[in-house]
């Protein structure tokens, strides 16, 4: 049952967490070209988090042996805890729990040391309605189609997900309003929240609500002062173009940029200059202008001759730990080394991980898209 609280705040990317949510995919929800890397990265990933926190990686029953069997083969590579992962037998498809997961949220007053997780009610990204029509990527794969019992076990995810977590005690589910994923939302922890009108001001989510209505929401749930909108693209991918997938906050009036490489197709320029020339006039909700730090994204050929000219490679889409900092590595030498002494000059008080990726990027994402913190509370 929801709970009726008004007003929630979100955490910072830095937040000390309880633990960090992964999903294995299934078979079902991911070209075959890319399940086996996929598999394995999410594996790596776990690893590499268990060094830092506790891993509540959610599995297929069916899937168990072999994700298990994936952990102990990567977990020595990242100097990982086996302790530290749990695998949890669970009815989930997608690996992307950063959209299909809760957004864990702080209470406030009296409530600040309960704990809440917000409900965005997951729609396979807009497309719930006419989903055999997008399962054609850019890549010109054939990718499989779910059905009514599938789609329907992504969309109670979250749901799940929360009346799951109690501990270390159980979990509020706050309702929402607004249809939305995790990755759509760039948060500072201090009031300022970064979005593209095409991910959310879009009727394949919120059909009938208008931009007044959805900011008034995101602000109750999220607890947000100030929220700067980038125009972004419809269907320019499957997610209509989501934040996390363009820049990231280090710290609150530092952002970092993702540049796309000079042969990614035009409207991903448009859409990195834009935010570019907005961060340049905006100042966040303090009052403090952004301090900007543009991230190039590698060379897409570094995954081999493809017909796919824009797969995720972007650094910025990487993910906090407690006391860490996970980025993806796409095998470009010279892109992947100056993004590691980037974000470790920017974040010299975390330990960078770089972590190995091909499929991820070639499904149409990476390392933040695929996690979801279990922020920690009263501390």
């Amino acid at each position: 049952m929801a709970h009726l609280l008004r007003r929630y705040v979100a955490p910072a990317e830095t937040a000390r967490h309880v633990a960090t949510i992964l999903g294995f995919p299934s078979k079902i929800s991911i070209a075959a070209n890319y399940y086996e890397d996929a598999c394995k990265e999410i594996a790596s990933l776990a690893s590499a988090i268990s060094a830092f926190e506790p891993v509540r990686l959610y599995t297929r029953p069916e899937d168990v042996p072999k994700a298990q069997a994936l952990v102990t083969q990567q977990i020595a590579n990242f100097n990982g805890r086996d302790s530290n992962i749990s695998i949890i037998p669970f009815s989930t498809n997608h690996l992307w729990v950063r959209d299909t997961g809760p957004v864990y949220v702080y209470g406030v007053g009296a409530h600040s040391k309960d704990r809440f997780a917000v409900n965005f009610r997951f729609s396979e990204w807009g497309k719930k309605d006419d989903i055999s029509d997008h399962y054609r990527a850019t890549d010109g794969l054939d990718w499989p189609i779910m059905g009514p019992e599938k789609v329907e076990e992504n969309a109670t995810f979250a749901q799940r997900v929360i009346a799951n977590d109690s501990s270390p005690a159980p979990v509020v589910e706050v309702e929402s309003k607004v249809c939305l994923e995790g990755g759509a939302l760039v948060l500072d922890g201090d009031g300022t929240l970064l979005v593209t009108e095409s991910s959310i001001l879009n009727e394949n989510r919120n059909l009938g609500l208008s931009r007044g209505d959805i900011e008034e929401e995101l602000q109750r749930l999220l607890g947000v002062e100030k929220i700067i909108w980038f125009p972004g693209r419809r269907d320019l991918d499957v997610t209509d173009v989501h934040a996390d997938a363009e820049l990231n906050f280090v710290r609150p009036g530092v952002v970092v940029l993702s540049k796309p490489h000079s042969s990614v197709p035009q409207p991903w320029h448009d859409v990195h200059n834009e935010i570019r020339d907005i961060l340049a006039q905006e100042v966040d909700a303090k009052g403090r202008r952004f301090e900007v730090h543009i991230v190039d994204e590698p060379d897409p050929t570094v995954f081999g001759s493809s017909s796919y000219p824009d797969p995720a490679t972007n650094y910025v889409n990487f993910y906090f730990v407690n006391g860490g900092l996970i980025i993806p590595q796409f095998g470009d030498p010279a892109t992947d080394s100056e993004a590691i002494s980037t974000l470790q000059r920017l974040c010299p008080e975390h330990k960078v991980t770089p972590v190995p990726v091909r499929g991820l990027p070639l499904a149409g994402g990476v390392i933040h898209c695929s996690t979801q913190p279990v922020v920690a509370v009263g501390e």
